[in-house]
Parts: structure tokens; C-alpha cells; sequence
């Protein structure tokens, strides 16, 4: 058997895959050790056909050791005070250590603590065996700042704070942050007010592993404060990240041009690192004229040093386990081959953690050091007829492998890709990678032993980092290059990389063919003679095929002739994405965060606070293949509607953008509308009357406001009572949306309405039905009156409105009259995201939900 432990490896991924996406409750870790022990007898007793039935045992075993894993992945706090705590939260008082550093961003502290029992109100406490549980500590003051900066890693801790389970996804696609808290053990948030909740026991000073961390945080924290002297503070943060792997001070504006041009494995740590690294320790010792055995050695027992003061990062992990296996077989002058290293490695990893495998870093790192592997030198040899230069042929190749093979993967998590991704790997990876990087390193060591200097060589790095920053720039504002990739579905992903290894088969066997004049030969198990078929011609067909698989990734609903409409829960805000049957796509509302910032608060800004438009409602439109927007549909100016669009007029084109012709003053909309007209988006007032078609099936009627704005637009600060009222007429279906409109603006549309009868069709007394309504206000009792529902006479109505807000939102008094219309009643705050798909017999509804 060539390669026994890769085919290990990937049978016993393969039984994790499985033990993923089903469920076998017999089958757990006792059962995985017996059939382990079953697996050592048959090759003991080398029985006949061993092989198979051991490659078959391997899967079972790994499916029950991760099953096994993942059934004890549970609280240990008992269900009654489980159900006691729901999602609104309870009282409790946790004791325990600190786990982790305590981040300072703002007026949040943020860490994570190790609980030893926890103690309800009135109850005696529950022993919760060092149960990781996530804190976020809000300060009250700005010197309390300084207070939790003094925290570390280790001291003992006691904490009163609302005990609540983490938030599931509440939007199909969206992130679902207990399912991340949980696949790092961790099942329950602690949120606090003040210092002053907190009492504090610094750690005594003894050998342990968590003292040893201790010393990594320190030694890291003190890494950080040095680098903040060297280099300029626009770039610390993006040194840090490609240095030491901290990332809380990189600029998240600059983490998106990165990853938008495919470039964030720069800012990982990984095998470039440990090289480098090796590097500088081998050069030095062998100065030093030390034997190969005793510096080999000496490598091994940095490296786990070394990968701690970097983060652990799984591709850090990964980098440190190849690199430390190579090292004892270069001194033992055993094994050599690097795919069993990397077996090993992953195997490692995975039998320590099998949730490895579900994280992005662990998939990228281990599938691009893959391909390297793999397809780096035949890639070289393949194009060698077409370039003379080693050089561009190395780093072509190195470029179109790791691009080819990461591409899945990273359009499955990120939802893009640059056509010019190719060209900044080619360009800027060597620049960095041989230059900025271990100038870095220089540029720290000389700054720990004399800042004047290692801030000199900081200076010089500095403008070469300004000269990457600047390319950058260029290559993101290049129009028409960023393409927005629907999240692949897994046999789209295995059917890429099929094709992909098939078309490098072929391109391989073309080669031979043009070298030797052989051409490829297929046997028919039905024909007695044997065809030759000519390699290019399968090449060709193999490509078409590849392309054609490409084009159903980028508009897999191409062909969909359903309209769907999508109330996305944004909390305490609208956003309402709709799909009509000829694909265009149109955004009503933007949700957004409301921010209540006093003059003297400026401290308890953070460096990257939580923005709905970033942070949830970009990332959704992106999964969903939203290349662009035909239509936005602003119907008011006020935060909780508008505040999301910024982002998404930053990173999705839009073709037209339709808003009720007013301004309200202030930074956010000045921002919003500049960046309208830089990028030359049509700007088109609402007026009664109007009328959009946006496809043969689909037609956007405006109902209000009734002002007629065509000189000038006129501020206004209350915007709910301006608010675009419009008739969508889809595929048959008619849907009203209202925006926060009020009582008078009801009152005012429906004597229009009486009025002109034949704008919504019909006479002054027809019921002029609809399907369905957004209820206007999230739900509040200042509009939505009996007269506005029985002039519609709603089959379902929507509410988007946030859980747990502080208005009172819905209004019990709303509900009432929407049951005494019959009406079918939505809410996002109780089922999640709302999706209602137009279908020839009808709309059907399809709730997100919290499970």
C-alpha cells in the first residue's frame, strides 16, 4: 500500500464528513475503541481482504470518535436551570478564572472565563467543572478602562452578570454565532455592567500551563506595545497581524481590500513564518558551529514556543506540526515524504480537535499546502515550453495552484473573488513575503534591544507598505473586476475539484502526447477494436464542461421563474430583499444601528463596532449571489432604515436608487449621498403616481408622499410621516409597503385613494385587496389604524421588528386589528428571517426560525 497514512487520513476525514451530516446514536466513542481493537486483530492476524474491510472500520471509528466528541460537547449546567434561562436571560453570580486575555475595545470588555460552579439568585451554586463561558463587560466609566486592562489570564474571578444562550442565525445563511461558540465549547454569555461586578484575585505565581499562557499573553501584549513604537500607527496593526498574528488593532477597512483581492492569507500566520524563523535560527547556529544534531533539535523545542507568541492559529498549528516532523526525520534521516508529513499533521490536529475541520484557516492552509504539494512542480514543468524564466514560471505556478485549488473554499466563506486576484498574489506575495516580512522581524528585534534603531528600519518598511497600500487602492476601485460569488453548494464543490484534477490529467497526457506522439486510448468494453480519441479535442470538451460548472456557481437561480421576497431580520429596523422571476433584485431599507452618543463619550467609541449593513446584511446579499441591485428603495432617512445602505452602496453596485426626495442633516446621510454621487447612481424622488417597471412580471407603484419634489429637496428631521408608500405588483401577487409611516399619512393616502379610484384600480368602494402588508413602524400603535387594514383587507402581514426592544414593539393593540382582519401575522423578532416565494397556485411562506 503506497502511502498508508495519507490514505488513513482521508479515510478518517471521511467518516467525520459523514458523522456530520448524519446520526448514528449506537455509534460512539466505546464503540469506535472496540472497533479499533477489531482493526489491530484483522492486520495481527493478517486476514484475507484486510485491506477493505480495515479502510471501511477506519470511517466507522472516526464517524463515532467525532459523534463521540461532539454528544459530550454539552453544558454541564442541569436542564431545569437551562430552561430557567432561556433566551431573555437570569441573574447569576459565576466563579472561576480568566481563560483567555481581557480585549478593551471601547466602553466593552470582552474575555473568557474558565466557571467552576454558578450560583442563581436565592439557590445554592451548581458545579460547572471549568465550563468556558464568553463575558462581555460593559464600562461605565473611562477609567475602568485601566481597571480591566489589569485583568490576566489565570486570576481568579468572581462575576455577577445575566447569564443567556448565545443567539442562533436568525437569517437563512446568516452567521450563527452559538453554533461558533459552540464548536469552541463554549454554550453560555455573561453580560455585565461595571467593574464593580467583578471581584478579582491576581493568580499566584507557580508552573503551569495556564501560568506558561500567562507569560504568552504578557510576552505578546508587550510585542504589541514595542511594535506601536516602530511603526507608524497606520500600519502597526497590519505588522502585528503578519507578525505575531494580533489582529485587534488591523484596520477593518483593510481587512476587506485584502480579502476582497484575495490577499488574507498574507495577514495569517503561517508556514512563511515558521520558514523564516527556522531560517534565522539554523543561520545563527550554524555560526555558532553548532553540529546538525543539536541545532535540529534545538528548532523542535522553539517551535511550540514559537507558534504560542504567534496565536495557535490552526494554520500556525499546522505550519509548527509539519515543520517539527520534518526536523526529527531530517535528524533521525527517516522519512522524507512531505504528503505523509502533512498527513500526520492533519491527523494530529484533527484527533485533537475533529472541529478543526470545520474551520475556514485549518481548510485553506491545509488544501493549499495540498496543491503546493502536489501540482506546484508539474504545474512548472507543464509551462516550461511557454516561458524561459525560472522565475515568472515558479511563481506563475505557484499562483495558478493556490488560487485554483483555495477558490471553493474561499468563495463558500468570503462570496468573492477579484479578477485581479491573480495578479496581486504574483506581484505583492513576493514583495511581502520576502521583503516587508522579514524586514519586519529585523525592524522588532533591533527596536527590543534600541527603538531609535529598529524605528529607522520601521521607517524605511514603512514606505514600502505605503507602496502596497497604494496598488491595492488601484486594483479595489478597478471597476467591473470584483465578482460576487452564492454560496456553492457541497456537490458544485466536489464536482470543481473532479473537473479541476481531470483537466490537469488531460493538459498532463496532452503534453506527453505533443513530446512522444502518443495519443490517448479509450477500450470499449463493447467494440473489440480500440479508438484512438485526440487529447485536445477531450481537453477542450473537459474545459467547456469546467466553464459551464462556473456559470452555474455565479447564477445557480438563473433559470428561476419564482418572484421571492425576503423580510431579513435586522433587529429593530427593515430590510427587505425581493427577487423578482426575471432575476432582478431590489432592496428596500437597510435596517441600521442606532447609536445614542453623548458629547464627552468619544472614548467608549470602538475600533470595529458592530455595523448591520457590514457585518449582516453585505454578507447575506454575497451568499446569496446578489451581484447587484436593480432598485433601492430608501423610505426614509431615520438610522434603523438607512443606516445598513452605506456598506452596500460601498461593495454592490446599484443601478438606481429611489428615496422620498427629502435630506435629514447629519454625517451619516451627507456620507450616504456623496458616495451615491461619486459613483454616479440615478437618484429619482418618489411622487404619487409613479410608477417603476423592473421586469414583464413585476411593477413598483408609489402611493406617497403626494409632494411633488423636482427643484429642490427640502430637510426634513422627522422623516416616519415622509415615508415611501408603494404598490408592488408581482406575478399576480400585490404587496404594500409602508415603511414607519404614521396615522396621518394613513389618513391622508386613503382620501387621495378615494379621490383617484383608478391609481390602485377600481371604484372608491371597492375593497382593493392585497396579499400582502409590511405593517408600517414595526408594529407601533401611532399607525395601522382599523380604516388603513379595511381598505386593504391583508391576507398576511409582516412585522420586521427586533426582539427584546425597548419600544414595545409590536403594540398588543396592533396585533388586535390585524386578527380582526384575519390577517396571517409575521413577526421577525418570533420566526427570523421571512421568506415568501411567488409561485404560480400561490405564496408560500418559509420561516428561519431560532432552533
Amino acid at each position: 500500500m503506497k502511502r498508508p497514512v495519507v490514505q488513513g487520513c482521508c479515510l478518517w476525514i471521511s467518516g467525520y464528513v459523514l458523522a456530520m451530516y448524519t446520526e448514528l446514536p449506537w455509534l460512539t466513542w466505546m464503540t469506535s475503541a472496540l472497533l479499533l481493537a477489531a482493526l489491530v486483530i484483522i492486520y495481527a492476524l493478517r486476514l484475507p481482504g484486510r485491506q477493505a474491510l480495515g479502510a471501511l472500520l477506519l470511517v466507522v471509528i472516526a464517524y463515532g470518535y467525532y459523534q463521540g466528541t461532539d454528544q459530550r460537547n454539552i453544558s454541564a449546567l442541569p436542564l431545569a436551570q437551562q430552561g430557567q434561562i432561556k433566551d431573555a436571560g437570569s441573574e447569576v453570580t459565576l466563579l472561576g478564572r480568566f481563560a483567555s486575555p481581557v480585549t478593551i475595545d471601547g466602553d466593552k470588555a470582552s474575555f473568557t472565563m474558565e466557571a467552576a460552579s454558578v450560583r442563581f439568585q436565592d439557590t445554592d451554586a451548581f458545579p460547572l467543572g471549568g465550563e468556558s463561558v464568553q463575558v462581555s463587560l460593559r464600562l461605565m466609566e473611562q477609567a475602568q478602562q485601566a481597571v480591566a486592562s489589569g485583568w490576566r489570564r489565570g486570576d481568579a474571578l468572581t462575576l455577577t452578570g445575566t447569564l443567556r444562550s448565545p443567539s442562533p442565525a436568525s437569517n437563512f445563511g446568516g452567521f450563527d454565532y452559538r453554533r461558533y461558540l459552540r464548536l469552541h465549547h463554549t454554550h453560555w454569555l455573561l453580560s455585565a455592567k461595571g467593574v464593580d461586578q467583578a471581584q478579582v484575585q491576581p493568580a499566584a505565581a507557580r508552573f503551569s500551563v495556564a501560568q506558561l499562557l500567562r507569560w504568552n499573553d504578557e510576552l505578546r501584549a508587550a510585542l504589541s506595545r514595542r511594535m506601536d513604537g516602530i511603526f507608524p500607527a497606520s500600519q502597526a496593526g497590519f505588522m502585528k497581524s503578519m507578525l505575531i498574528g494580533l489582529t485587534d488593532d488591523l484596520d477593518p477597512d483593510r481587512f476587506q481590500q485584502f480579502s476582497e483581492l484575495g490577499l488574507t492569507h498574507i495577514l495569517a500566520i503561517s508556514g512563511l513564518n515558521i520558514a523564516v524563523f527556522l531560517g534565522v535560527c539554523i543561520w545563527l547556529m550554524r555560526r555558532f558551529r553548532m553540529a546538525k544534531e543539536t541545532y535540529l533539535l534545538i528548532c523542535m523545542c522553539l517551535l511550540p514556543f514559537y507558534v504560542l507568541i504567534t496565536g495557535a492559529s490552526p494554520s500556525i498549528v499546522r505550519a509548527g506540526l509539519m515543520s517539527m516532523i520534518a526536523l526529527y526525520a531530517a535528524r533521525r534521516g527517516g522519512m522524507k515524504d512531505v504528503l505523509h508529513i502533512l498527513a500526520i499533521a492533519a491527523w494530529g490536529m484533527l484527533l485533537w480537535n475533529p472541529y478543526f475541520l470545520l474551520d475556514v484557516s485549518f481548510q485553506l492552509s491545509f488544501l493549499v499546502t495540498l496543491g503546493l504539494i502536489l501540482g506546484v512542480q508539474r504545474v512548472t514543468d507543464l509551462i516550461k515550453p511557454y516561458l524561459t524564466s525560472p522565475t515568472l514560471r515558479n511563481t506563475l505556478a505557484i499562483t495558478l495552484v493556490s488560487q485554483s485549488v483555495s477558490f471553493p473554499v474561499s468563495i463558500y466563506y468570503f462570496n468573492q473573488f477579484s479578477l485581479f486576484s491573480w495578479l496581486a498574489n504574483a506581484v505583492l506575495v513576493p514583495v511581502i513575503s520576502m521583503i516587508v516580512f522579514p524586514a519586519g522581524l529585523v525592524a522588532l528585534t533591533l527596536g527590543l534591544i534600541y527603538m531609535p534603531l529598529g524605528r529607522s528600519i520601521g521607517w524605511l518598511i514603512s514606505w514600502l507598505n505605503e507602496a502596497i497600500f497604494w496598488i491595492t487602492d488601484k486594483l479595489q476601485q478597478l471597476p467591473y473586476v470584483k465578482m460576487i460569488w452564492p454560496t456553492p453548494s457541497l456537490p458544485w464543490i466536489v464536482c470543481y475539484y473532479g473537473l479541476l484534477v481531470f483537466i490537469y490529467f488531460l493538459w498532463y497526457r496532452s503534453h506527453q502526447t505533443l513530446e512522444h506522439e502518443l495519443p490517448i486510448q479509450l477500450d470499449y468494453t463493447n467494440s473489440k477494436n480500440k479508438r484512438n480519441v485526440n487529447p485536445k479535442i477531450v481537453l477542450s470538451l473537459t474545459c467547456a464542461g469546467f466553464l459551464l460548472l462556473l456559470w452555474i456557481g455565479y447564477t445557480p437561480d438563473r433559470f428561476l421563474r419564482n418572484g421571492l421576497v425576503q423580510f431579513i431580520d435586522v433587529g429593530q429596523g427593515d430590510a427587505i430583499l425581493i427577487r423578482t422571476p426575471y432575476g432582478r433584485q431590489l432592496l428596500i431599507d437597510g435596517g441600521g444601528t442606532l447609536s445614542f452618543r453623548k458629547a464627552g463619550e468619544e472614548w467608549k467609541n470602538r475600533k470595529d463596532p458592530y455595523e448591520v449593513g457590514r457585518k449582516l446584511l453585505v454578507p447575506l446579499l454575497k451568499k446569496r449571489g446578489v451581484h447587484s441591485l436593480d432598485l433601492v428603495v430608501l423610505t426614509h432617512e431615520d438610522a434603523d432604515h438607512s443606516g445598513g445602505l452605506q456598506a452596500v452602496f460601498e461593495q454592490i453596485p446599484v443601478k438606481q436608487f429611489l428615496f422620498n426626495g427629502t435630506f435629514k442633516s447629519g454625517g451619516s446621510m451627507t456620507t450616504m449621498f456623496t458616495t451615491l454621487l461619486q459613483k454616479k447612481v440615478p437618484l429619482l424622488p418618489a411622487h404619487v403616481g409613479d410608477w417603476i417597471e423592473i421586469d414583464p412580471q413585476t411593477k413598483l407603484q408609489i402611493l406617497y408622499p403626494l409632494e411633488n419634489i423636482e427643484t429642490h429637496v427640502e430637510i426634513v428631521k422627522e422623516q416616519n410621516a415622509r415615508s415611501v408608500v408603494f404598490l408592488l405588483d408581482m406575478q399576480g401577487t400585490r404587496w404594500l409597503f409602508t415603511g414607519d409611516m404614521e396615522k396621518e399619512s394613513e389618513a391622508t393616502v386613503l382620501a387621495y385613494l378615494h379621490e383617484h379610484p383608478d391609481l390602485v384600480g377600481g371604484s372608491s368602494t371597492t375593497n382593493h385587496k392585497i396579499d400582502v402588508l409590511k405593517v408600517a413602524h414595526h408594529g407601533s400603535k401611532t399607525s395601522t389604524t382599523p380604516e388603513w387594514l379595511a381598505f386593504w383587507n391583508p391576507t398576511a402581514a409582516v412585522i420586521s421588528v427586533g426582539a427584546m426592544n425597548t419600544y414595545g414593539h409590536p403594540s398588543p393593540e396592533i396585533i388586535d386589528h390585524l386578527l380582526n382582519v384575519k390577517a396571517g401575522v409575521f413577526r421577525t423578532d418570533q420566526m427570523g428571517e421571512i421568506q415568501m416565494e411567488v409561485r404560480k397556485d400561490g405564496i408560500f411562506t418559509r420561516l428561519k426560525g431560532f432552533n
